[in-house]
């Protein structure tokens, strides 16, 4: 499903939803490695969904989930909510904070009591153990992307605040000698020592590159919302549409072309600002 904002015209595209007809060649992208996974956005049928405890009128893509020896930090799915749908007790583990990306629709999302309208390119940032819910009171079905990670508490430096925000109000950083070709909005502070993750909407240009192989010890969820590329991940191209869901471990070389004719975006997660554990 394609949705554009109507604030920004910014695009965000989600699972298509369906089955694939019988007459459908079974060739495809998708590919799991022991370093990354690529999950087209057409492998997201009806069939692959799952149910939460709950939750009313909502079903889910489970796109990561924390594997030993792979990425081990998050989980990420695509939900998306019927009207009148929704839950009032949407998360079981109070150790799990959450990041929610409004794709489609216009979500209810209170939060320790204060009720916050979400729309397309909205943003939610929900700290580990608080009350929240999340409900459609709209006419349409909505979907949405939500991060979750056990959150990593640090004796002296205290807790994040929840906060609502809008990709259409954050000014993107431009990366240093690109004349604004690679920009990212950016949802948390990065120099709030607080956040142990980041969530950040990565933007390409036509044409555009990560110029190196990032090599670092950040798992990745790159879920794309808009346009096309190709990625280098692992010594492997790998061709990547709207709607595909990136999923990369610790260390994985990862670079990228932005193939056009429009931008390139996607939703980006990683773990950060915290010391590495001892096994």
């Amino acid at each position: 499903m394609l949705f554009r904002s109507p604030m920004s015209g910014r695009r965000y595209v989600g699972p298509p939803g369906g089955l694939p007809p019988q007459t459908q060649l079974l060739t495809d992208r998708a590919v799991f490695t022991d370093a990354y996974a690529v999950i087209p956005r057409g492998t997201m049928s009806d069939i692959v969904t799952s149910l939460l405890p709950f939750w009313d009128k909502a079903r889910f893509w489970v796109i990561a989930r924390p594997m030993t020896g792979f990425a081990e930090t998050f989980s990420q799915y695509v939900g998306e909510v019927e009207p009148g749908g929704g839950s009032d007790r949407p998360e079981t583990d109070a150790s799990a904070q959450s990041g929610i990306l409004v794709m489609s629709g216009t979500l209810s999302i209170t939060i320790d009591g204060t009720a916050h309208e979400v729309g397309p390119g909205g943003f939610a940032y929900i700290p580990a153990g608080m009350s929240w819910s999340l409900r459609n009171k709209g006419d349409t079905t909505a979907q949405f992307n939500w991060i979750r990670k056990k959150y990593q508490p640090v004796e002296g430096l205290g807790t994040p605040e929840p906060f609502v925000a809008n990709d259409a109000d954050i000014a993107p950083n431009e990366m240093v000698d690109t004349d604004g070709a690679w920009a990212t909005t950016r949802f948390m502070d990065h120099d709030d020592l607080r956040h142990d993750m980041h969530i950040t909407i990565v933007t390409l240009q036509p044409g555009a590159v990560i110029p190196f192989a990032e090599t670092h010890v950040m798992e990745h969820g790159l879920f794309v919302l808009e346009g096309k590329a190709v990625y280098h991940l692992n010594q492997d191209w790998v061709e990547v549409e709207a709607g595909d869901f990136m999923w990369l471990r610790a260390f994985c070389p990862q670079a990228c072309y932005a193939g056009g004719p429009g931008p390139f975006r996607y939703l980006l997660y990683k773990d950060v600002n915290r010391h590495m554990p001892f096994l």
